[in-house]
């Protein structure tokens, strides 16, 4: 299949996701409606005062994290090619009353529909494993940065996707750049549904991510990892510690999530 023909798949998975994720209240939304972020301690450290910041978030969702960052103080563009997604995230923006554009388009297409440059690019939990081309990824984020500004990306470590979903065994390969090709039932934020859901996904490797943001000309300023995850979206996890949770059948630990910041150089 060509790449045309794996976003189209993902543009329906995710128009899918998004029915069955606003069904749920894996997103806690009455909550978030209240005013409880969507953000999470490790991006938040990283991100600090963001305050009369322009902030462009890659692959939004239905814009909690973009919303969140825009009632911190930021100017915040959220960017994502499922337009059911991009609906609710301009009905619940408005909602709310708060100011927060979003796009509608495939990410490599994100640079004809947007002509500004933001202070941050900020990319989170999930979703460079849906891009076949990471170089390509890594020169649109160089290109929407401003001299100074800072790419921010915080997601799950690529060791934690070479197991299969039960995380008895290593499926996947680390280094492999072939598509992943699945369907499953439901989702993570609501796995009782019973929908057949496919998708196609990309294993990008840590060294991967690095060289790529090297070569589009950013600065590598810190590279960490962290053996739990934010979120309880895998199978056996357990919430070791508050809002920490990790795979209870796995010693010692793994890497669950990295956060890698670049800075672009003047030009």
């Amino acid at each position: 299949m060509s790449n045309e023909e794996y976003f189209q798949i993902n543009r329906e998975n995710w128009n899918r996701r998004t029915e069955l994720h606003l069904q749920s209240d894996w997103y806690r939304h009455e909550a978030f409606r209240q005013g409880e972020t969507s953000l999470k301690e490790i991006e938040l450290e990283i991100l600090g005062d963001v305050g009369g910041q322009s902030i462009l978030h890659l692959q939004c969702h239905f814009g909690q994290d973009t919303i969140s960052l825009a009632r911190m103080g930021a100017r915040a563009v959220g960017v994502d090619f499922s337009d059911r997604a991009i609906d609710e995230a301009r009905r619940l923006a408005d909602e709310l009353g708060v100011e927060a554009r979003f796009v509608c388009c495939n990410v490599y297409d994100a640079a004809s529909l947007i002509s500004e440059r933001f202070d941050r690019v900020f990319v989170s939990y999930g979703a460079i494993g849906w891009l076949p081309d990471l170089q390509a990824w890594a020169r649109l984020v160089a290109g929407f940065l401003r001299p100074g500004g800072q790419l921010v990306l915080v997601e799950f470590h690529p060791f934690i996707w070479t197991f299969d979903d039960d995380f008895r065994e290593l499926r996947y390969d680390y280094c492999s750049a072939a598509p992943i090709i699945e369907e499953q039932q439901g989702s993570y934020g609501n796995p009782t549904a019973t929908a057949p859901i496919r998708s196609v996904g990309w294993n990008h490797g840590l060294g991967k991510v690095v060289s790529c943001a090297l070569e589009a000309g950013l600065q590598l300023q810190s590279l960490q990892e962290f053996d739990y995850s934010p979120y309880a979206c895998f199978s056996h996890a357990v919430e070791a510690q508050p809002g920490r949770f990790r795979i209870e059948h796995i010693a010692p630990r793994i890497p669950m999530v990295y956060a890698l910041t670049a800075r672009k150089l003047a030009e």
